[in-house]
């Protein structure tokens, strides 16, 4: 899925061409549905965005596929997250996008309007791939007016990643059903006794504002546009500005720094809002201990939090329906595969990957067990959808956000400036 503080986003990888040459991975610019040999083998083009470990792992899942399935074989691509959707947008634009491809919500209706994807209730029905067994009825999220456009392979939920050392040494406990303003008291609490922010930039992501937008009976999202006024962006975004002037919020300019490193890893600051599964790159990244806290509420229950998920497409211009949708099945519900990827794409979707990876590492059983116990609170919601245009506002959500952050603008002019954007993006 995608968020703001995407780790995949902020991620800098070595040239795309390059990396693939490494691990053995074929790239191809041909058309979507390549032409069938004459022994009945045909090839289909999979494309995704990541880093070089998913591109390992995912290697490895394609040579138990060609193992099953002989006489299809399977031509792999994959980019930086920015670099894989400017490359899929040319593709898609010139009427040759891959026959399979990662995808998140945020891009369905956006590529379902121009007739990109493929509805794949037509070969659930075939039986050329099951919509069955998936956990927390995940399948949703790739549904969009009574189509599924995307098959879930890992599922996550908005949560607050801590740096527990720095919280320690503030006294600061989070708890569940703390409140926004338990939170930003904490937050005051941390940088008065320990001199280090206690957040890295709440106000610049879109899916934490669709969190407080929800948990006050609004959302970020109407199905065809926004579902709050400038009101209340006002309101959001002056309380993140006045916080960032009182030194609780980490100086924008010092978040731009520090990329492509979280500045919460960096030291920088002291917790960040983000995916839950993402938790493995501050330790990756940083040399303190970082743990799962609980998202702030209004009223002390209801989080508005919801399962959002990485899934995979197929395009409606494939020659090979049947062959990317077995490719789309076995990469969602092969025990094997989900042995090999466990949870870089999130917590594994369907009941037969679930079941057959068992981490074995503290942070992954951290991240199972946060997204356990959230299901157990009963505030899991239904995902607030995402109308064409949504992955142009989130980026103008965060430009515009560190923009203000960093007094480059006012905040008035810059609500103005976001609806003005998200209004041309609608329209697009």
């Amino acid at each position: 899925m995608g968020t703001s503080r995407n780790l995949e986003r902020r991620t800098i990888l070595k040239a795309a061409g390059a990396s693939a040459a490494v691990l053995g991975l074929a790239t191809t610019t041909g058309c979507g549905g390549e032409s069938g040999s004459g022994d009945g083998t045909v090839t289909i083009r999979y494309s995704w965005w990541g880093a070089e470990e998913r591109a390992e792992r995912i290697n490895r899942t394609i040579a138990l596929f060609e193992k099953k399935y002989p006489k299809i074989k399977v031509k792999t691509d994959f980019q930086t997250y920015a670099s894989f959707w400017e490359k899929f947008q040319t593709q898609a634009a010139g009427g040759n996008p891959p026959d399979v491809f990662q995808n998140a919500v945020t891009f369905l209706r956006k590529y379902d309007k121009r007739g990109i994807l493929l509805d794949l209730n037509s070969q659930e029905k075939a039986g050329n791939l099951s919509l069955d067994h998936f956990r927390d009825g995940v399948t949703k999220v790739g549904q969009v007016d009574g189509k599924q456009l995307g098959i879930p392979v890992g599922s996550n939920t908005m949560a607050l990643v801590v740096d527990e050392k720095v919280f320690r040494k503030a006294g600061v406990e989070p708890h569940a059903g703390w409140t926004w303003d338990d939170y930003f008291k904490a937050l005051k609490t941390i940088h008065d006794r320990t001199r280090i922010p206690g957040d890295t930039g709440y106000f610049t992501i879109m899916y934490l504002y669709d969190l407080y937008l929800r948990q006050n009976g609004k959302a970020f999202y109407t199905e065809d546009g926004l579902g709050f006024d400038q009101a209340d962006l006002t309101e959001w975004w002056t309380d993140g500005y006045n916080r960032v002037k009182a030194g609780i919020v980490t100086d924008p300019k010092i978040v731009q720094q520090d990329n492509p490193k979280s500045s919460l890893s960096a030291g920088h600051g002291a917790s960040e809002f983000t995916w839950d599964n993402f938790t493995v790159r501050y330790s990756a990244e940083g040399d303190s201990t970082y743990g799962l806290a609980p998202i702030p509420t209004t009223d002390g229950r209801q989080t508005g939090q919801y399962l959002a998920s990485l899934m995979l497409s197929a395009s409606s211009h494939t020659s090979h329906p049947k062959e990317a949708a077995q490719f789309i099945d076995f990469m969602a519900h092969d025990p094997e595969v989900g042995r090999i990827m466990g949870y870089d794409r999130g917590i594994l979707a369907s009941a037969e990957q679930y079941d057959a990876y068992r981490p074995t590492d503290a942070v992954d059983k951290e991240i199972a067990q946060y997204e356990v116990d959230t299901a157990k609170a009963g505030v899991l919601g239904t995902i607030t959808p995402h109308p064409s245009g949504a992955d142009t506002i989130e980026a103008s959500f965060l430009r515009i956000g560190g923009d203000l952050g960093q007094g480059k603008t006012k905040v008035s002019d810059a609500v103005k400036q976001f609806f003005t954007e998200s209004e041309a993006a609608f329209q697009a």
